[in-house]
């Protein structure tokens, strides 16, 4: 799926750490691979499925980083 965002080394390396705490057993890049896309595809699918609620996860987003909107 391409839309723009790309799964970065920092991307791998945050979710591996935070597998090693959880699930050592498991905590290998290719899994943090697999988990950073299925997120991915479960926002498109978000998108598709409740549009209202991505919207009120961007909000919650916006309020809690103090975003400005123009």
């Amino acid at each position: 799926m391409s839309n723009g965002y790309e799964i970065t080394e920092k991307d791998i390396d945050t979710v591996l750490s935070i597998l090693k705490r959880t699930d050592p057993e498991n905590a290998t890049p290719e899994m943090a691979i697999a988990i950073l896309e299925e997120l991915q595809i479960r926002v498109h699918k978000l998108s598709h499925t409740d549009p209202k609620l991505l919207i009120e996860i961007y909000n919650k987003l916006k309020r809690d980083k103090k975003l400005k909107t123009n």
